[in-house]
């Protein structure tokens, strides 16, 4: 099916109406007048605007669904996806910081076996009780009595051959003991995870000297791993409970950041968001005007299409308000209408818009049509319409004059009706005699004669100078020459044509090192700074005129590197230079 609709235009946060014809959309019956739809299948979305007073620009979602389609939007996937990861992610620390709490707990049981092994191993009671006819009697309760302060397991004191002298259960008293002590025998303090009669235990084995530094028992301490998780498990709680708080931070961020992905996305699913820029895309690749988009600073183009680029020339890469030209710069962030704008290579038509969104202003769309050939073609339309009521003017004159020159025949004044028809003749047919033995492109000498009689008609007396001589118009062409000198005597007879006594004076000359116009006036002519606004783009200071002149003069000499400038003494005048 077809439906013609407006699609949004998005760049982040902001949107842009552009219409055009779309096909396809199989399986969801959408059509709305005037109204943006798309599909993902399960749903028909429309976008619609409306235009208030003042040129701002509404724009607003609806949404048809059908009858029991899931819908999941892009905010409510992420947030699902990222409390899942955060949640493995504190799982995944906890575990880290549970085996990280073993491991440091494992390291300073380590430690203190060492210590107290060595302690115990360096007591002189140690060495005395070894020598003792019955070590055991001596040592047990020492070591045990150390063994219940320090909270070791076991305090084993034994015999280079491993026979125990002391041990937490008495009954193992006198029997070997379990576990490495060939390092201890050759004089190392070290320590080990071993399985001995108390299960898996962390030790540490050290020699016990004499005076003279020969080993004549070991001692080993040691803490079950039993006890260790014991004292590991007591962390535990405030693990979980730092790991819990976490995660509820985690979802109430998580609840935030799908909150404004929901405003910012107008809740609209990846299938959607995907559609919508493949549309965004299309559109601005398609469309023959201009876009640039700007966000609510009205300094940053967000969007920036490729009409737009080739009309106002400008680079790849990120664009500015202070890129565009000057005119353009001082558009403001107001609403503009149909507003002509001369840049050095087009005539544009702009507009411009405040777009909004639910009462927030959020940025300007600014859009260019190109007029340049549209322009020309009226500035050949308008040379016409002067030929048109010249000789309009003229077969006027005529008639009054062939009526006067009949009557005076009638009256038997035939001398009189001569030298009264051939007086008017002889000023025309000299004045043309003159200009076309002077100028050699005819198009130029037909719109010096107009603008000659359309100037008597304002009562503008209007003469081309005796130092004008023209044989070819080169470096210009003959419709640059025609378009250069016709808005210079236009803007000239607009300037004085209410003035008493008013006149407006040619000249065009031709010679070896430059081609050379001047159009000097009665008026009062204009300042420096008036005159380069004039310039800048369609600036006039008639409220009823468009004022393009002078910016399509300017845009002309710009382009062939000639020298434009004003000057308002003796007389007021403009002047055109091209060097050859």
């Amino acid at each position: 099916m077809t439906a013609r609709y407006s699609q949004w235009v998005r760049s982040r946060r902001c949107r842009v109406v552009v219409s055009l014809i779309v096909f396809g959309a199989s399986g969801v019956g959408c059509s709305a007048q005037n109204l943006g739809w798309r599909s993902d299948g399960r749903h028909c979305f429309v976008n619609y605007v409306h235009e208030v007073p003042g040129g701002v620009v509404r724009g607003r979602n609806a949404r048809v669904g059908r009858k029991g389609a899931a819908r999941r939007t892009l905010a409510g996937q992420v947030f699902v996806v990222q409390v899942l990861v955060l949640a493995v992610v504190i799982a995944a620390g906890a575990v880290l910081a549970v085996l990280q709490t073993r491991r440091v707990q494992d390291d300073a049981t380590r430690a203190e076996v060492v210590d107290i092994a060595v302690a115990v191993a360096q007591s002189p009671s140690t060495l005395a009780g070894v020598r003792s006819p019955d070590p055991t009697a001596m040592l047990q309760p020492v070591t045990e009595a150390i063994r219940i302060d320090t909270g070791m397991d076991f305090i084993v004191v034994m015999a280079p051959d491993r026979t125990r002298y002391t041990h937490t259960e008495p009954d193992r008293i006198g029997k070997p003991f379990s576990g490495n002590i060939d390092r201890a025998l050759a004089g190392e303090t070290f320590t080990e995870t071993y399985t001995g009669t108390l299960g898996p235990s962390i030790r540490a084995v050290t020699p016990v000297r004499d005076e003279s530094g020969r080993i004549i028992a070991l001692v080993s301490a040691g803490v079950t791993r039993t006890h260790i998780w014991v004292q590991v498990r007591q962390q535990l709680p405030l693990i979980l409970l730092a790991a819990a708080g976490g995660l509820v931070l985690a979802t109430l961020s998580s609840l935030l950041l799908r909150r404004r992905l929901l405003r910012q996305t107008h809740g609209l699913g990846p299938s959607e968001l995907r559609a919508m820029y493949e549309h965004h895309d299309a559109v601005l690749h398609s469309i023959h005007e201009g876009l640039l988009v700007f966000d609510k600073s009205d300094e940053h183009a967000e969007v920036v299409n490729d009409q737009a680029r080739l009309l106002l020339d400008l680079p790849e890469g990120p664009i500015t308000r202070s890129d565009l030209p000057v005119s353009l710069q001082r558009l403001g962030t107001g609403v503009v209408r149909d507003e002509m704008h001369v840049t050095p290579e087009r005539v544009l038509v702009v507009n411009q818009d405040v777009v909004e969104h639910d009462g927030r202003r959020i940025g300007t769309v600014l859009t260019l049509r190109d007029h340049t050939e549209l322009r020309d073609v009226l500035g050949e339309l308008d040379s016409v319409r002067g030929f048109a009521e010249s000789l309009r003017a003229q077969a006027h004159e005529a008639a009054n004059r062939l009526h006067t020159v009949v009557t005076m025949v009638e009256l038997g004044r035939s001398r009189e009706a001569v030298n009264f028809a051939t007086a008017e003749l002889e000023l025309s047919q000299v004045l043309i005699d003159r200009l076309t033995g002077a100028v050699a492109e005819p198009a130029v000498v037909a719109l010096l004669l107009g603008k000659v009689e359309q100037a008597a008609e304002y009562g503008v007396e209007l003469t081309v100078t005796g130092d004008t001589l023209l044989d070819t118009t080169d470096p210009l062409t003959p419709h640059e020459m025609v378009t250069l000198l016709g808005n210079l005597i236009d803007n000239a007879l607009d300037e004085v044509g209410h003035d008493e006594d008013a006149w407006v004076e040619v000249t065009v000359r031709r010679d070896e090192s430059e081609l050379f116009v001047r159009v000097a006036d009665s008026g009062p002519g204009m300042s420096e700074e008036l005159f380069t606004r004039a310039t800048e783009r369609g600036y006039s200071t008639k409220t009823d005129h468009h004022g393009l002149g002078l910016a399509l003069v300017r845009r002309l000499v710009a382009r062939h590197g000639g020298e434009l400038r004003a000057r308002r003494e003796p007389e007021s005048a403009v002047i055109v230079r091209f060097a050859r």
